[in-house]
């Protein structure tokens, strides 16, 4: 997961915002604040590792060398700084994005992860002209899954045993959501 260095902001991940949350490129120095959820063994069920066993462990997972192309937002709240999750996407063909995206249990509950999937979609969808994102989640992830429906993504179907992970081999749920769907849906007030 290669994160920019602050000083090093990835010119194409645009801050982003709405009236509590502000999302930013994240850092390497972020790995601290997250660290926390990527030593959560409940979070980390549904990833393809084991929970993180102390910081040096998630320091070294944010070093990583990325060759996939993510670009990732830390979701913060307005007037704090400090990462409580973040939003990843990956532009597989063109106009054609996976998302992905992380929050701290002690946010969950609260449409913190809808509130920042809606400013990146908007991004992707009405600033950069995506076509399509898609998500995958594992089927028992029940509030990923609830999540995403939530934003107008569609069950395209299911990936069987799919990953291989620290819990078993398992099943994906693929689920995609098309530009005409994102610009036509109903807008909360």
């Amino acid at each position: 997961m290669a994160i920019a260095e602050p000083e090093g902001e990835a010119p194409d991940t645009p801050i982003l915002g709405s009236a509590r949350l502000r999302l930013r490129p994240l850092v390497a120095g972020d790995a601290d604040a997250l660290h926390p959820a990527y030593a959560d063994a409940e979070l980390m069920r549904w990833w393809n590792h084991a929970p993180h066993a102390d910081l040096a462990e998630t320091r070294a997972w944010f070093a990583e060398e990325d060759e996939e192309g993510w670009r990732h937002w830390a979701i913060t709240l307005t007037g704090d700084d400090s990462a409580i999750g973040f939003v990843a996407v990956n532009e597989k063909r063109r106009h054609v994005s996976e998302i992905g995206y992380l929050l701290a249990r002690p946010h969950w509950g609260r449409g913190i992860a809808e509130e920042a999937l809606t400013c990146v979609l908007d991004q992707l969808f009405l600033a950069e002209n995506y076509r399509r994102v898609f998500a995958d989640t594992d089927p028992d992830n029940v509030y990923s899954r609830r999540l995403l429906e939530r934003l107008g993504f569609r069950l395209e179907g299911v990936l069987r045993a799919e990953w291989e992970t620290h819990i078993g081999v398992r099943d994906t749920t693929l689920y995609g959501l098309l530009k005409e769907d994102w610009t036509c849906r109903p807008r909360r007030a």
